[in-house]
Parts: structure tokens; C-alpha cells; sequence
């Protein structure tokens, strides 16, 4: 059986023909042995044809085509034109090595052409990519380099700007950022304790916040300047009077030692850095859930923003945690624990980042595992309601929490909850209830507009009048005196044309009179020759 290669070049599609493949050997590690040496190589391989791309953006679309496993036009026209026709009803007597096997299964669901792809096939497409600018002769020796550079980077910048999964890459970082903030503050913030702590010892016991601390620390500076004038600032940063009123008495029965200036200043400026990286924590987590009620907004309603976030961090991107099966979810983040425990053959983890859910705090120790996999469940709906809905709403992640809570209550107290049937129904309803008001909505706003222009319209109306009445009253004079000098204007051109239509007259009489002579003299000629034919008529008689 004949074997052709198809091979996807930068510059085009080319296709070889593998005769006497018996020279290289038949086994894969005969053929890699071989494909170093061009001589035998190229006896073996001969190209059959060649189709350059047309332009950069064409080549860019076929290698877009081929990387997806499909065939376009360009491609089949080219197999159908090179390749030997196959009758019908009668096996081809070749087959065609694919590099690609999504790409092979296509052509030979379309075309009918029997295509393979193994070691053997990959190994002789290997030795082509490696001397393919020795069989093309046209070619010049850059060029092949640079189609490759040129479609390399136009392929790359088009998956990164049309990456699907880059709005999920927001969330991602910010996730990352929050967490590594968490643990950066948290280690400042004892830094800022130990430190001050050798100045006012007995601080640490009174204020337990780390952010109120580092505020008070940078409010006090010295424990030896505390004094009643400092309370109202204090309740103000603790919100408790009696707390503020005892840190000014610590302070003056403090045992802890005194500080230089420098040292003072330099536990000043850090408490102030620790304050600051607190008070940024709290805007990323404020553009977190603007994000997350964006992206996934059934995910967030239904176990919160920042779980939501970490799911969708771990598995990657949403449509990632979209296709794992709830038992996956279920488990994310507890990996380690899982091969674990398949290696020791111990119980296997019944959750993982889905434990920091309150559902699974509050449910009780006998019914946390069955609480953790009827959540995970809920959240697989959600995240591929998230994924694939055109249309982003909380009304189906409010109801996957509903139905969260009587489970709990199940669990707790027996109370039996609803079907899932029921309550997706009612979702569906209060959906396209929202649609139909979101569609009355908009042509009531285009119908207040027009009557607002209405109303401006007929508002404009008495003042545009009221200043024409101003206007005609300043004007009345002026034009009066218009009115008297068009009349005498009209008076004169009707006197000159008096005189013109005399003068007309007189001429049109004296043409009238010429006419009727004319018609008299014509007439007169008529009449006598009339008479001279009668008396020839008699004289003949």
C-alpha cells in the first residue's frame, strides 16, 4: 500500500510520496537511525506537490484550522487534486500519514481518505521538517525561518487576545494577591507588636486587632506624653471609651523601657506601612467581588466570593471547574491527601478548599462529608450556569443556596426539602419573568423620552411666543414705515405699466387692422378665381 505524508509548513501545504521505504527499514528505529542522512533519505521521500499560502492572515487561519482539528476548503481541494481518486464502493489502494490525529479522523470522515498517524508516520514527518528546504528549489535559504518566526508570533498573539479564559485571570491574580497579603500583614503586624512592645508592654493585652493596633501605636508614639487629651482620639480609632480611658493608665504605670527618637520614628513608619497594606487588602477584596459577581455570580451567591475564587483559581480557569464532576470539586485542593491515602489505603479526604464554606462549619461532625458532597454538587451547577449563560444573573445560585439551607435543616431537624425538579422550574419562571420586565422597561424609557421632548417642546412654545410678541411690538413702527414705502413703489410700477400696456395697445390695433386687410385681399383673390371656373364650366356646356 502507497504511503503520502501531508506535512503543514509555515509557507504552505506540501505532500510526499514514501516509495521503497524497505532501504530505511520498516521499524520506527530504522527510520530514526536514517532521517540524519539526506541521500538516503530523499531517495526514499519525493515530493508529490506543494500549495503556498496566499497571504500572512491565510496562513494564520490554516494553522488556526489545523491546531482544532479541521479541515478547510484549501486543504481538501488540495488532498482531492493530488491524492488518486478512490471509486466508489472499493477500499483506496494508499493511505495518507497525518501528523495530527483530530485532523486525520476529519479528512477521513469527509473525503474518504484513509489517513494514520503513529511513531512510523511521525518519524518520517520528522525527517521532512528537517530537510524540507532542500526539497523545495525555490526556496531561499532565510525564508522558510522567517515564515516560521512571522506565524509563530501572529499564532501566539492571537491566542492570547482571544483567550477565552483571560476575564478568569483577573480573578486568578487577585486571589493570589489577597492570600499572599493575609500572610503579609499578619507576619508585619506581629513585627510591629514585638517591636513596640518593649516600649508599652501592656498594650498587646488591652488591643487584640493587629490594624487597630498598629493605629493606636501610631497615634501614642510616646507612652510618656499619654494623657487625658488623647482619649477622644483613641475611642474614635477603638470605639470604646473605657478601653481608650485604661490605655492612658497603662501608660502611666508602664513598665516597659524608654525609646530614643530614632527608634520611635522608625516603629512609627512601619506601624504606618502595616496600615497601609491593610487598608489596600480591603480595596483588592472590594474589586475581588465586583469581579466575581461579573464572572460567576451563582458561584459567589451560593459559597461566596473568595471560596468561589480559590475553586476557580485551582482548577484554572471556570470552564476548567465547569468540566470537572462534583466528586472533583468536591476534593480540590486536598490532592496530597488523596494519593495519600490511595497509597496507604487509608479513607480518603471528603473535602478540600470547599471545607472553608460555612455550610460545612455549620453542619455537624457526623454530616459534614454529606454535606460536602451535596455542595460540591450545587457548585458544579452553578459554575456551568456561570460558564455557558449568556446572560449573568444570581437568581439560580440564590436558589442552589435555598436549597443548601433546608438540606442543613434536613440533616438538623428532618424537615424534608424540595425537589430539585420544583425549584429549577421556579428559577426558569422568575428568569424569564425578569427578561419580560427588562424588554417593558426599555420602551417605557423610549416612550418618557419622547414625552419630555413633548413637554419641551410645548414649554418652548409660550416663551418662543412671548418673545415674538416683544419683538412685534419694538417692530411695529418699522414696519408701518415699510408697509407706506411699498405702497408708493406699487403705485409708480402700476403707472409705468399703464403707459407700456397704451403704447401695447395701439401697437396690437394697428396689427389687427393690417391682418383684417390681408385676410380681405386673400379673400378677394378667392372669390374671382371661383368666378372665372363657373363660366368656363358654362361655355364648355
Amino acid at each position: 500500500m502507497a504511503l503520502y505524508l501531508l506535512f503543514e509548513s509555515s509557507s504552505g501545504y506540501a505532500l510526499f510520496h514514501a516509495q521503497g521505504l524497505d532501504e530505511i527499514g520498516q521499524n520506527t528505529e530504522a527510520v530514526r537511525n536514517s532521517v540524519s542522512d539526506l541521500n538516503r533519505f530523499g531517495k526514499v521521500i519525493q515530493l508529490t506537490a506543494f500549495q503556498p499560502f496566499e497571504s500572512a492572515l491565510d496562513g494564520l487561519n490554516q494553522c488556526n484550522s489545523v491546531s482544532e482539528g479541521l479541515m478547510t476548503d484549501e486543504l481538501r481541494s488540495f488532498l482531492e487534486l493530488n491524492l488518486p481518486k478512490v471509486k466508489e464502493g472499493k477500499k483506496a489502494k494508499f493511505s495518507l500519514g497525518v501528523s495530527e490525529p483530530k485532523l486525520g479522523s476529519h479528512i477521513s470522515e469527509t473525503t474518504k481518505i484513509p489517513c494514520q498517524s503513529g511513531e512510523f508516520v511521525l518519524e518520517l514527518l520528522r525527517g521532512v521538517r528537517l530537510h524540507f528546504d532542500k526539497f523545495i528549489k525555490d526556496l531561499k535559504s532565510g525564508d522558510l525561518e522567517k515564515a516560521q518566526l512571522g506565524l509563530a508570533h501572529s499564532y501566539s498573539r492571537a491566542k492570547v487576545k482571544f483567550n477565552v479564559n483571560r476575564v478568569d485571570n483577573m480573578v486568578i491574580q487577585a486571589i493570589f494577591l489577597l492570600d499572599t497579603l493575609d500572610k503579609d500583614i499578619n507576619s508585619f503586624s506581629m513585627r510591629v507588636r514585638e517591636w513596640y512592645s518593649w516600649h508599652f508592654p501592656e498594650l498587646v493585652k488591652i488591643v487584640n486587632d493587629n490594624y487597630l493596633y498598629a493605629r493606636v501605636a501610631k497615634l501614642i508614639e510616646d507612652k510618656s506624653k499619654l494623657s487625658e487629651e488623647h482619649v477622644p482620639a483613641l475611642t474614635e480609632i477603638l470605639g470604646d471609651e473605657d478601653r481608650a480611658k485604661e490605655i492612658v493608665e497603662a501608660g502611666k504605670a508602664s513598665m516597659g523601657q524608654d525609646l530614643t527618637p530614632v527608634d520611635l520614628i522608625n516603629v512609627q513608619l512601619f506601624a504606618q506601612r502595616v496600615m497601609d497594606l491593610a487598608e489596600y487588602r480591603k480595596n483588592l477584596y472590594d474589586y475581588l467581588v465586583t469581579k466575581m459577581n461579573d464572572i460567576a455570580p451563582n458561584l459567589a451567591s451560593l459559597i461566596g466570593e473568595v471560596v468561589g475564587a480559590r475553586l476557580i483559581s485551582h482548577a484554572g480557569s471556570l470552564t476548567n471547574l465547569a468540566k470537572c464532576p462534583s466528586s472533583t470539586l468536591q476534593i480540590l485542593g486536598a490532592e496530597k491527601a488523596l494519593f495519600r491515602a490511595l497509597k496507604t489505603r487509608g479513607n480518603t479526604p471528603k473535602y478540600g478548599l470547599i471545607f472553608h464554606s460555612s455550610f460545612i462549619g455549620r453542619a455537624s461532625a457526623k454530616n459534614k462529608g454529606r454535606m460536602a458532597r451535596y455542595l460540591a454538587n450545587k457548585c458544579s451547577i452553578a459554575s456551568r450556569i456561570d460558564c455557558f449563560a449568556e446572560r449573568g444573573s444570581t437568581v439560580f445560585g440564590e436558589k442552589l443556596r435555598e436549597q443548601v439551607e433546608e438540606r442543613l435543616e434536613f440533616y438538623d431537624k428532618g424537615v424534608a426539602p424540595r425537589k430539585n425538579i420544583d425549584v429549577m422550574k421556579s428559577a426558569i419562571e422568575s428568569t424569564q419573568s425578569k427578561d419580560t420586565e427588562m424588554e417593558e422597561v426599555q420602551p417605557d424609557e423610549a416612550s418618557a423620552k419622547k414625552s419630555k421632548k413633548k413637554k419641551s417642546k410645548t414649554e418652548d412654545a409660550p416663551a418662543a411666543a412671548a418673545t415674538n410678541e416683544g419683538d412685534a411690538s419694538e417692530d411695529a413702527k418699522s414696519e408701518k414705515k415699510k408697509k407706506k414705502e411699498k405702497r408708493k413703489m406699487e403705485q409708480e410700477m402700476d403707472h409705468e405699466e399703464g403707459e407700456t400696456n397704451g403704447v401695447n395697445k395701439d401697437v396690437a390695433e394697428q396689427d389687427g387692422t393690417a391682418k383684417k386687410k390681408k385676410k380681405k385681399s386673400k379673400d378677394g383673390v378667392a372669390t374671382d378665381e371661383t368666378k372665372q371656373k363657373k363660366k368656363k364650366k358654362k361655355t364648355q356646356e
